[in-house]
Order: C-alpha cells, then sequence, then structure tokens
C-alpha cells in the first residue's frame, strides 16, 4: 500500500512537471510571438516612415525642378514680337479653328505656365496700324516644337446685329492660312495653374473659354501627375463642341481627369452617354451634385454671364474667394472684388477731371468707371485694347499732364509718361493723348 501510494505521488508529481514545463514553454513561446510581433511593427512603422521621407523628398526635388523650369522660362523668352510660320490650321468644329505655330528661325520655344496667352499683332488692310489681339495657347507646354492656340469667329451680338464681326478672329478663319507668318509675343499672363501644386483642381468652361482649360487638363496629363482635375465644359450641341476627340481621349486614357460635358441644346441625333454627359447649362447646382466637397481650386473661363452665375454661387456655396480664378479679358469678364475707396478717397476721385486731348473731350471721372479703358469706352472715345489685364501693352497712352494709379500691378510698368488705360485711374486731374 505504501509502496502505491509513493508511485501514485511519483506520477503526480511527474504530471505537474510536464503541466508547469508546457505552461512555461506556451508562456515563452507567446511572449517569444509578441516580441517578435512588436518588432514587426516597429519595422513596419520605420519602413512606412522611410517611404513618406523618401515620398515627401521626391516631391520636394519634383517642386525645385519645376521651380527652376519656371525660372528657366522666364528668362527664356524673347523681347517684342518674333516671327512664327502657321504650320497647320485644323477646322474644329463650327466657326473654330486651331492653328499651329512654329518658330520661323527655327530656334527653341521657351515653355509656359498652362492658361497663359500670345498676343498677336495684325496687319489687316487698310489700318495705320497693326491690330492687336491675345488668344489662349490650348495644348500643354510640355510641346516642344509647336505653340497652338484655338480661335472662334466673333459674332455680331444677337441684339447688335448690325456690328461687323470681330476684327482678329474674322482674320484668323477667313484669311490666315497654312505657311503664312505672323508677329507674336512671348507668352504671358497671371492666369494659370501652379504645376507645383498637387491640389485638386476644378476646370469649368463655356464655348471656346475651353482653351485656356485645355492646356492645364493637358499639362496634368503630360507631366504624369496624378493630380486629381474635375472638367466641366458648357456648349450648346456638337456643333460647337470644341476638340471633342481630344477631349474624350484625354479623360479616357487618364483616370484622375473627369470629364463633364454640358450640352444645353443637344441635336435630335446627339446621344446622352455618348456625346455629352449632362442636358442643360454648366451651373452650381450640377457642381454641387457631381463633387465630393467644394474644398478644391477652380479655374473659369466664359463670357461675363456664365461667369458671373458661376462666380456668384461659388461665393454662396462658401468657396473662399482666394480659391477662385477666371480668366480676365475683355470687358465683358467678371472682375475680382477690389477693396473700395475710402470717403475721403470717393470724394477726390469724384473731383477730378479727365481730358481726352485728340477727341477734345474734357470730362468729370466717374469713379464707378473703374479705369479709364472702361471710362473712354463708354465716353465714345477710341483706345486700343487686347488683353485688359496690364499684360499686352496695346492700350498704352501718352500722358499730357497728371498721374495715374494702378488698380492692378501690370505685367510691367510702360515707359515714363506713358499709361496702361486697362488697369489705371487718375491720381490727378489728367490730360491723355486720346
Amino acid at each position: 500500500m505504501q509502496s502505491f501510494l509513493e508511485n501514485l505521488r511519483t506520477e503526480a508529481g511527474g504530471s505537474l512537471s510536464l503541466a508547469a514545463g508546457l505552461v512555461l514553454t506556451f508562456t515563452l513561446g507567446l511572449w517569444a510571438f509578441f516580441e517578435m510581433a512588436r518588432a514587426l511593427w516597429r519595422l513596419y512603422g520605420d519602413r512606412q516612415e522611410q517611404l513618406a521621407a523618401i515620398e515627401k523628398l521626391h516631391n520636394e526635388v519634383r517642386e525645385v525642378k519645376l521651380r527652376c523650369r519656371e525660372l528657366e522660362q522666364s528668362q527664356a523668352g524673347w523681347n517684342g514680337c518674333r516671327k512664327f510660320t502657321v504650320a497647320k490650321k485644323v477646322r474644329e468644329c463650327e466657326d473654330v479653328h486651331a492653328f499651329y505655330l512654329k518658330p520661323h528661325d527655327g530656334r527653341p520655344l521657351p515653355a509656359f505656365k498652362p492658361g497663359q496667352y500670345l498676343t498677336f499683332q495684325l496687319d489687316l488692310p487698310g489700318r495705320d496700324k497693326p491690330l492687336v489681339r491675345c488668344y489662349s495657347l490650348s495644348d500643354s507646354a510640355h510641346q516642344k516644337d509647336y505653340y497652338r492656340v484655338t480661335i472662334k469667329k466673333e459674332q455680331a451680338p444677337p441684339d447688335r446685329p448690325e456690328l461687323p464681326p470681330g476684327a482678329g478672329s474674322t482674320y484668323f478663319t477667313e484669311v490666315v492660312k497654312e505657311g503664312d507668318i505672323l508677329n507674336v509675343k512671348a507668352p504671358t499672363g497671371h492666369f494659370f495653374l501652379d504645376m507645383t501644386r498637387m491640389n485638386p483642381v476644378v476646370l469649368i468652361a463655356g464655348g471656346v473659354g475651353i482653351t485656356p482649360m485645355l492646356c492645364m487638363a493637358n499639362a496634368i496629363a503630360a507631366s504624369g501627375s496624378k493630380r486629381v482635375a474635375y472638367f466641366f465644359f458648357g456648349v450648346r450641341n456638337q456643333r460647337e463642341h470644341i476638340h471633342k476627340a481630344e477631349l474624350e481621349k484625354l479623360a479616357a486614357e487618364h483616370e484622375n481627369i473627369h470629364l463633364h460635358v454640358c450640352y444645353s441644346r443637344p441635336g435630335p441625333d446627339e446621344v446622352k452617354g455618348r456625346d455629352y454627359h449632362h442636358e442643360g447649362r454648366v451651373c452650381i447646382e450640377l457642381l454641387k451634385a457631381v463633387l465630393p466637397a467644394n474644398n478644391f481650386e477652380y479655374y473659369l473661363c466664359g463670357n461675363g454671364a456664365f461667369m458671373k452665375s458661376l462666380t456668384d454661387g461659388l461665393e454662396a456655396w462658401g468657396v473662399p474667394e482666394k480659391d477662385v480664378h477666371f480668366e480676365a479679358f475683355g470687358p465683358a469678364t467678371v472682375k475680382k472684388k477690389t477693396v473700395p475707396p475710402t470717403p475721403t478717397e470717393t470724394v477726390h476721385l469724384a473731383r477730378l477731371e479727365v481730358t481726352f486731348s485728340r477727341s477734345g473731350k474734357t470730362l468729370r471721372w466717374e469713379p464707378a468707371a473703374g479705369n479709364l479703358l472702361e471710362f473712354a469706352r463708354a465716353e465714345n472715345v477710341k483706345i486700343d485694347s487686347g488683353c485688359c489685364a496690364g499684360s499686352c501693352g496695346s492700350c498704352v497712352v501718352a500722358i499730357k499732364s497728371g498721374e495715374v494709379d494702378y488698380i492692378s500691378q501690370p505685367s510691367s510698368l510702360p515707359d515714363a509718361g506713358t499709361c496702361l488705360a486697362c488697369v489705371c485711374r487718375p491720381k490727378t486731374h489728367l490730360v491723355i493723348d486720346a
């Protein structure tokens, strides 16, 4: 009996030792597993930090390269006019042609910022001096051997059918042909997409206002960037669908570019989903329905009513003014809000007189006019103009006496004794040669 109990105690002790050993082994294994997991997690975290650091470094290198390229661009332009040959003229749709321009001297072309424009000095028969016109570049700045502008013949306004069509656009449409040589100033303009940034953007175009927007979208695509762009384009129907095939190819090949074409008056043979995406106009309700949020940068180009409606809508939607950019060409376009003059300044401005010496008119300055060019137009005084943004220099007039203030800073100040009428107003009583 005693021997049996001793054997039982021995077996129990052995079982307990085995169980304790198993528990210890399991505990050590579990500890080793957690230590390994912690080590792997630290390695994963370190790897993620390294990848983030590498990505940040790549972005910084890319930004430095782009900044250097911008500096090279600013230094690679040319002064005055340069001769360009019309290498190709292509009809895009009704009353719209694309012109492919190559430098007549065969020398390299400087790149430009997507959204900028070219200024042309056109020698039209019967004019005593060149007609100055500005047209946006419509292709990517990555093209090395040509510039492209896309021009629509400007018809008389519906409410003024007796007026002639636009002189510059008619000349391009009906007179300019392949092989002709044109006088062109270097690309310029303050309305452009900053390619050093990666923030998502919304591009909105009406009619021929598509030209700078297409340039921007092409620049995003050509750079290989994954920058997200929503592209809204409004026309009446396929007859006005500028660069249709190019737009469709752009959207099909680049998933980060989301194209939305609106037809306000589609034809009977035009199919939604095939020829266009939305029936109606580009409007703030459409933007709200399509965009995931309103925190984008917005670039707009179109006629005055088109842009006024959209800029008002974006403001009501809570989009900050600094995030809304639009083309500044022509008297009908929307103007950026400016700080209103103080009561003292308003009183002073209202007392000033402007004399147009060649026209023989002396008039009280009207502060609501904004700038000298608009004031002159309202009084039927002719002053040539082009970009209406202080860049092309076509509205320069001589100051016979007095001083001016610049409402917005021009690309470069004109010679002493002259002013750019489109971006200035009188500072004192003023006499100008107009």
